[in-house]
């Protein structure tokens, strides 16, 4: 049996497929909109370890912290250094400071801040990690005031994820 089309049908597609054209032809072509980042699950807690008052001498000051995981199953964590500014200000910004991190190969590595509410602080995402259950995490910064005077408390902390 032949298939049978209908003149008018294709007649229709045809006109609607040049109309089309020059309109398509005339736009500039469309930029595609960046992915949405993946929805990144929050901390379920933080572990807050000893703060130190923030060096005010402009010279460079090491900062170690140590986290063991004492948990029977594998944890992931990340460290996160937050900067206090004093409760009654002067607040302090992030180009007040430079704060850095030693890595693996022995060099620093100058780290972003954010700030917010007279808070500097580092980003956490990029600082997950997956600690194995009785692994110790030991971690290097260096930080240095760059504008005086300023005051405020070194906070380092780790946020654990579910």
């Amino acid at each position: 049996m032949p298939i049978r089309t209908s003149p008018r049908r294709a007649l229709v597609l045809t006109v609607a497929a040049l109309v089309a054209l020059p309109a398509a032809a005339l736009t500039a072509p469309a930029q595609a909109a960046p992915p949405a980042p993946a929805a990144q699950p929050a901390p379920v807690r933080f572990l807050d370890l000893p703060d130190t008052a923030l060096p005010t001498d402009r010279t460079p000051h090491v900062i170690t912290f140590r986290y063991r995981n004492d948990m029977p199953t594998d944890q992931t964590i990340a460290p996160q250094i937050l900067v206090e500014s004093p409760r009654r200000g002067p607040f302090l910004s992030p180009s007040d400071v430079r704060l850095e991190q030693q890595g693996s190969d022995g060099r620093w590595r100058t780290l972003w801040l954010g700030s917010q509410t007279g808070t500097l602080y580092t980003g956490l995402i990029p600082a997950k990690i997956v600690l194995h259950s009785g692994h110790t995490l030991t971690e290097h910064y260096r930080i240095t005031v760059l504008h005086a005077p300023a005051r405020g408390t070194v906070e380092p902390r780790i946020a654990i994820y579910g």
